[in-house]
Protein backbone atom coordinates (compact mmCIF):
# COMPACT_ATOMS: atom_id res chain seq x y z
CA UNK A 1 0.00 0.00 0.00
CA UNK A 2 1.18 3.76 -0.35
CA UNK A 3 1.90 5.99 2.20
CA UNK A 4 -0.15 8.27 0.61
CA UNK A 5 -3.02 6.75 0.79
CA UNK A 6 -2.78 5.89 4.45
CA UNK A 7 -2.48 9.56 5.23
CA UNK A 8 -5.60 10.62 3.53
CA UNK A 9 -7.80 8.07 5.58
CA UNK A 10 -7.34 10.83 8.07
CA UNK A 11 -6.99 8.24 11.23
CA UNK A 12 -4.82 8.59 13.87
CA UNK A 13 -2.11 6.58 13.68
CA UNK A 14 1.58 5.09 14.27
CA UNK A 15 4.53 4.27 12.49
CA UNK A 16 7.89 3.25 13.71
CA UNK A 17 11.68 3.55 12.28
CA UNK A 18 14.22 0.82 12.53
CA UNK A 19 18.01 0.65 11.34
CA UNK A 20 19.57 -2.37 9.48
CA UNK A 21 22.85 -3.67 11.22
CA UNK A 22 25.97 -2.31 9.60
CA UNK A 23 27.41 -5.80 9.80
CA UNK A 24 26.23 -9.52 8.94
CA UNK A 25 26.68 -10.54 12.19
CA UNK A 26 23.87 -8.78 13.72
CA UNK A 27 21.45 -9.09 10.89
CA UNK A 28 19.37 -11.75 12.63
CA UNK A 29 18.60 -9.22 15.69
CA UNK A 30 17.84 -6.52 14.20
CA UNK A 31 15.13 -8.47 11.63
CA UNK A 32 13.76 -9.46 14.56
CA UNK A 33 13.70 -6.64 16.62
CA UNK A 34 11.75 -5.39 13.52
CA UNK A 35 9.48 -7.66 13.53
CA UNK A 36 8.03 -7.70 16.91
CA UNK A 37 7.78 -3.85 16.09
CA UNK A 38 5.64 -5.08 13.17
CA UNK A 39 3.96 -6.96 15.75
CA UNK A 40 2.29 -3.53 16.72
CA UNK A 41 0.33 -3.28 13.64
CA UNK A 42 2.02 0.48 12.58
CA UNK A 43 0.48 2.12 9.63
CA UNK A 44 3.73 1.59 7.69
CA UNK A 45 7.68 1.14 9.33
CA UNK A 46 10.84 2.84 7.71
CA UNK A 47 13.82 1.18 7.30
CA UNK A 48 16.99 3.52 7.45
CA UNK A 49 19.96 3.41 5.15
CA UNK A 50 23.77 4.17 5.59
CA UNK A 51 25.32 7.35 3.88
CA UNK A 52 26.78 5.70 0.59
CA UNK A 53 24.57 3.33 0.76
CA UNK A 54 26.46 1.18 3.12
CA UNK A 55 23.47 -0.43 4.37
CA UNK A 56 22.05 -0.99 1.00
CA UNK A 57 21.37 -4.44 1.08
CA UNK A 58 20.54 -4.88 4.65
CA UNK A 59 18.18 -2.11 4.25
CA UNK A 60 16.38 -4.21 1.08
CA UNK A 61 15.86 -7.39 2.76
CA UNK A 62 14.32 -5.75 6.41
CA UNK A 63 11.88 -3.79 4.21
CA UNK A 64 11.32 -6.52 1.90
CA UNK A 65 10.80 -9.23 5.13
CA UNK A 66 8.51 -6.37 7.02
CA UNK A 67 6.66 -6.62 3.97
CA UNK A 68 6.19 -9.94 3.93
CA UNK A 69 4.78 -9.75 7.46
CA UNK A 70 1.97 -7.55 6.08
CA UNK A 71 3.23 -4.21 7.17
CA UNK A 72 3.97 -1.48 4.42
CA UNK A 73 8.09 -0.36 4.45
CA UNK A 74 9.06 2.74 3.94
CA UNK A 75 12.55 2.04 2.09
CA UNK A 76 14.91 4.96 2.76
CA UNK A 77 17.23 5.86 -0.10
CA UNK A 78 20.03 8.76 -0.30
CA UNK A 79 21.87 9.79 -3.24
CA UNK A 80 25.06 11.70 -1.72
CA UNK A 81 28.53 9.95 -3.04
CA UNK A 82 26.32 7.25 -5.22
CA UNK A 83 26.41 7.56 -9.20
CA UNK A 84 23.33 7.41 -10.95
CA UNK A 85 24.07 3.97 -11.95
CA UNK A 86 23.86 2.87 -8.75
CA UNK A 87 20.85 5.15 -7.86
CA UNK A 88 19.23 2.87 -11.04
CA UNK A 89 20.16 -0.23 -9.63
CA UNK A 90 19.01 0.05 -6.36
CA UNK A 91 15.66 1.38 -7.71
CA UNK A 92 15.27 -1.45 -9.82
CA UNK A 93 15.71 -3.97 -7.14
CA UNK A 94 13.39 -1.88 -4.53
CA UNK A 95 10.37 -2.63 -7.12
CA UNK A 96 11.60 -6.15 -8.15
CA UNK A 97 11.07 -6.92 -4.21
CA UNK A 98 7.26 -5.31 -3.95
CA UNK A 99 8.59 -1.89 -2.21
CA UNK A 100 5.67 1.01 -3.35
CA UNK A 101 7.42 3.66 -0.90
CA UNK A 102 10.81 5.52 -0.56
CA UNK A 103 12.20 8.23 1.45
CA UNK A 104 14.14 10.01 -0.81
CA UNK A 105 17.53 11.87 1.18
CA UNK A 106 20.22 13.41 -0.42
CA UNK A 107 22.17 11.74 2.85
CA UNK A 108 24.87 12.78 5.93
CA UNK A 109 27.89 14.83 4.78
CA UNK A 110 30.93 12.58 6.18
CA UNK A 111 34.35 13.22 5.87
CA UNK A 112 34.80 10.66 3.40
CA UNK A 113 32.53 12.27 1.16
CA UNK A 114 32.68 16.43 1.11
CA UNK A 115 33.97 16.50 -2.62
CA UNK A 116 31.10 17.71 -4.13
CA UNK A 117 32.80 18.38 -7.86
CA UNK A 118 32.52 14.81 -8.60
CA UNK A 119 28.70 13.93 -7.26
CA UNK A 120 25.85 12.99 -9.66
CA UNK A 121 23.00 14.32 -7.02
CA UNK A 122 23.88 17.63 -5.05
CA UNK A 123 20.49 17.59 -3.90
CA UNK A 124 17.49 15.57 -2.92
CA UNK A 125 15.19 16.45 -5.18
CA UNK A 126 17.25 15.35 -7.77
CA UNK A 127 16.45 11.94 -6.57
CA UNK A 128 13.25 12.82 -6.31
CA UNK A 129 12.83 13.33 -10.35
CA UNK A 130 14.82 10.43 -10.93
CA UNK A 131 12.32 8.34 -8.97
CA UNK A 132 9.31 9.61 -10.46
CA UNK A 133 10.25 9.85 -13.98
CA UNK A 134 11.21 5.81 -14.08
CA UNK A 135 8.96 4.21 -11.45
CA UNK A 136 6.04 5.11 -9.65
CA UNK A 137 6.77 5.09 -6.45
CA UNK A 138 5.01 6.87 -3.27
CA UNK A 139 8.10 9.35 -2.66
CA UNK A 140 8.72 10.81 0.62
CA UNK A 141 10.87 13.58 1.83
CA UNK A 142 12.65 15.29 5.22
CA UNK A 143 11.86 18.29 6.05
CA UNK A 144 13.17 20.26 8.94
CA UNK A 145 10.47 22.20 11.52
CA UNK A 146 13.66 24.30 13.36
CA UNK A 147 15.77 24.74 9.44
CA UNK A 148 18.15 22.35 7.82
CA UNK A 149 21.20 22.70 10.01
CA UNK A 150 23.24 23.47 6.68
CA UNK A 151 20.73 26.32 5.48
CA UNK A 152 21.10 30.08 6.85
CA UNK A 153 17.72 30.86 6.69
CA UNK A 154 14.02 29.05 7.02
CA UNK A 155 12.56 30.69 4.06
CA UNK A 156 15.42 29.15 2.15
CA UNK A 157 14.93 26.03 3.12
CA UNK A 158 10.90 25.96 2.64
CA UNK A 159 12.10 26.98 -0.72
CA UNK A 160 14.17 23.85 -1.32
CA UNK A 161 11.48 21.62 0.21
CA UNK A 162 9.40 23.40 -2.58
CA UNK A 163 12.27 22.17 -5.31
CA UNK A 164 11.68 18.51 -3.65
CA UNK A 165 7.97 18.76 -4.33
CA UNK A 166 7.63 20.46 -7.62
CA UNK A 167 9.85 16.93 -8.59
CA UNK A 168 6.90 14.23 -7.40
CA UNK A 169 7.51 14.42 -3.46
CA UNK A 170 4.20 12.72 -2.49
CA UNK A 171 4.69 13.95 1.47
CA UNK A 172 6.77 15.27 4.16
CA UNK A 173 8.53 13.64 7.29
CA UNK A 174 10.08 16.33 10.04
CA UNK A 175 13.21 15.82 11.67
CA UNK A 176 12.44 15.11 15.50
CA UNK A 177 11.47 18.02 17.52
CA UNK A 178 10.67 18.25 21.32
CA UNK A 179 8.18 21.40 21.19
CA UNK A 180 5.07 20.78 19.33
CA UNK A 181 4.51 24.62 18.92
CA UNK A 182 7.68 24.55 16.58
CA UNK A 183 5.90 22.47 14.51
CA UNK A 184 2.59 24.15 14.35
CA UNK A 185 4.45 27.48 13.50
CA UNK A 186 6.85 25.65 10.55
CA UNK A 187 3.79 24.36 9.58
CA UNK A 188 1.86 28.06 9.26
CA UNK A 189 4.97 28.51 7.31
CA UNK A 190 4.80 26.48 4.58
CA UNK A 191 1.07 27.36 3.98
CA UNK A 192 1.98 30.33 3.33
CA UNK A 193 4.57 29.38 1.27
CA UNK A 194 1.99 27.44 -0.82
CA UNK A 195 3.24 24.11 0.53
CA UNK A 196 0.18 21.95 1.15
CA UNK A 197 1.84 18.48 0.83
CA UNK A 198 0.89 16.04 4.03
CA UNK A 199 3.67 16.16 6.85
CA UNK A 200 4.20 13.11 8.90
CA UNK A 201 5.19 14.53 12.68
CA UNK A 202 8.85 12.60 13.66
CA UNK A 203 8.97 11.99 17.64
CA UNK A 204 11.77 10.28 19.23
CA UNK A 205 11.04 9.23 23.01
CA UNK A 206 14.55 10.00 24.42
CA UNK A 207 15.53 6.86 26.61
CA UNK A 208 19.34 7.46 26.95
CA UNK A 209 20.15 11.31 28.40
CA UNK A 210 23.80 10.86 27.14
CA UNK A 211 22.79 10.83 23.45
CA UNK A 212 20.40 13.66 23.22
CA UNK A 213 22.84 16.77 23.08
CA UNK A 214 25.08 14.99 20.18
CA UNK A 215 21.81 14.03 18.29
CA UNK A 216 20.32 17.55 18.85
CA UNK A 217 23.64 19.24 17.57
CA UNK A 218 23.53 16.76 14.15
CA UNK A 219 19.93 17.67 12.97
CA UNK A 220 19.61 21.22 14.59
CA UNK A 221 16.46 19.86 17.20
CA UNK A 222 16.28 22.81 20.52
CA UNK A 223 15.48 21.57 23.82
CA UNK A 224 13.44 23.05 25.30
CA UNK A 225 13.64 24.08 29.07
CA UNK A 226 10.98 21.55 30.34
CA UNK A 227 13.07 18.71 28.38
CA UNK A 228 16.03 20.14 29.25
CA UNK A 229 15.29 19.80 33.06
CA UNK A 230 13.91 15.97 32.93
CA UNK A 231 17.50 15.06 31.24
CA UNK A 232 18.81 16.92 34.13
CA UNK A 233 16.97 15.18 36.46
CA UNK A 234 16.95 11.40 35.02
CA UNK A 235 20.03 11.62 32.70
CA UNK A 236 21.85 9.42 34.74
CA UNK A 237 19.01 7.45 36.02
CA UNK A 238 18.42 4.89 32.87
CA UNK A 239 15.17 3.13 33.78
CA UNK A 240 14.06 6.81 35.58
CA UNK A 241 15.44 8.52 31.80
CA UNK A 242 13.39 5.56 29.84
CA UNK A 243 10.34 6.25 31.50
CA UNK A 244 10.16 10.09 31.88
CA UNK A 245 11.71 10.22 27.96
CA UNK A 246 8.18 7.78 26.96
CA UNK A 247 6.10 9.86 28.81
CA UNK A 248 7.40 13.17 27.25
CA UNK A 249 6.95 11.59 23.46
CA UNK A 250 3.50 10.29 24.25
CA UNK A 251 2.73 13.67 25.56
CA UNK A 252 3.96 15.17 22.12
CA UNK A 253 2.00 12.77 20.45
CA UNK A 254 -1.18 13.12 22.04
CA UNK A 255 -1.40 17.22 21.58
CA UNK A 256 -0.38 15.67 17.65
CA UNK A 257 -2.78 14.13 17.35
CA UNK A 258 -5.62 16.30 19.28
CA UNK A 259 -4.27 18.79 17.19
CA UNK A 260 -5.02 17.42 13.41
CA UNK A 261 -1.79 15.93 13.03
CA UNK A 262 -2.91 12.47 11.65
CA UNK A 263 0.10 10.25 11.45
CA UNK A 264 2.98 10.14 13.72
CA UNK A 265 6.40 8.37 13.00
CA UNK A 266 8.36 7.61 15.83
CA UNK A 267 12.31 7.06 16.19
CA UNK A 268 11.66 3.68 17.97
CA UNK A 269 15.50 2.93 17.25
CA UNK A 270 15.09 -0.47 17.24
CA UNK A 271 13.48 -0.81 20.59
CA UNK A 272 10.53 -3.25 20.50
CA UNK A 273 9.68 -1.85 24.40
CA UNK A 274 9.67 1.80 23.67
CA UNK A 275 7.55 1.36 20.62
CA UNK A 276 5.05 -1.06 22.54
CA UNK A 277 4.71 1.43 25.70
CA UNK A 278 3.88 4.17 23.52
CA UNK A 279 0.87 2.23 22.16
CA UNK A 280 -0.18 0.80 25.58
CA UNK A 281 -0.70 4.83 26.46
CA UNK A 282 -2.40 5.67 23.72
CA UNK A 283 -4.49 2.97 22.63
CA UNK A 284 -7.81 4.10 23.27
CA UNK A 285 -7.07 7.49 21.59
CA UNK A 286 -5.50 5.57 18.02
CA UNK A 287 -8.13 2.80 18.46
Amino acid sequence: MKIIDIIKTGKPSLSFEVFPPKTSDTFETVKRASEEIATLNPAFMSVTYGAGGGTSEYTLEIAKNLQSKGVTALAHLTCVNSTKQEVSARLKSLKESGIENILALRGDITPENRERESWDYHYANELVSQIKRDYDFCVGGACYPEGHPECDSQSKDIDNLKRKIEAGCDFLTTQMFFDNNILYNFLYKLGNKGVDVPVVAGIMPVTNGKQIKRTCALCGSLLPPRFKAIVDKYGDKPEAMKQAGIAYATEQIIDLFANGINVVHVYSMNKFDVASKICDNISEIIK
